[in-house]
C-alpha cells in the first residue's frame, strides 16, 4: 500500500542513489568532453582505432570501452554520455561492456570461489569481442 512514509522514503533513496551515482558520472562526462577538445582524443583514438574497427566502433569509443573494463558501467555511461555515437554504436558498446565489466573486481571474487582469474577473464574479453563482432554484422 502507498502511504506518504512510503513515498517520502522512496524518494530519499532515490534522491541518494542519484547522488550517488552522479559523482561518478559527471566527473567522467566533464573529463571526456575536456579530452574532446585536446589532441589527447584523437592520440588515443587513433592508437586504438584498428582494434575498434574490429566490432564496428570508432576509436574514440576506447575511452568507455576502457573505463567499463576496469572500473564500472557508470563510468563507461558518464564517457558514452560525451561522445557522439550512433545507437548501434552505443548498443555494440553495452553488450560488449555487459560481458565483461569491471574484470579486476569480478576476476577476484571468482577467484575467491576457486575459479581460475586468467581463464574467467579470457572467456569474458573472448566473448566480449566475438559478440561485438557479430552484433556489428546483424545490425
Amino acid at each position: 500500500m502507498l502511504t506518504a512514509d512510503t513515498f517520502r522514503r522512496g524518494l530519499g533513496k532515490g534522491i541518494s542513489v542519484t547522488w550517488e551515482l552522479s559523482k561518478i558520472v559527471v566527473p567522467v562526462y566533464v573529463l571526456v568532453t575536456f579530452l574532446k577538445h585536446t589532441p589527447a582524443l584523437k592520440w588515443i583514438a587513433g592508437f586504438c582505432e584498428p582494434a575498434m574497427r574490429l566490432v564496428g566502433l570508432p576509436g574514440e569509443a576506447s575511452i568507455a570501452v576502457v573505463l567499463g573494463l576496469f572500473t564500472n558501467l557508470y563510468a563507461a555511461i558518464g564517457a558514452i554520455a560525451s561522445l557522439n555515437l550512433s545507437p548501434k554504436e552505443i548498443t555494440i558498446i553495452a553488450l560488449m561492456l555487459l560481458i565483461t565489466h569491471s574484470l579486476p573486481m569480478e576476476t577476484a571474487v571468482a577467484q575467491k570461489v576457486g575459479v581460475s582469474g586468467l581463464f574467467m577473464t579470457s572467456v569474458r574479453f573472448a566473448l566480449s569481442v566475438l559478440s561485438g563482432m557479430l552484433l556489428n554484422l546483424i545490425l
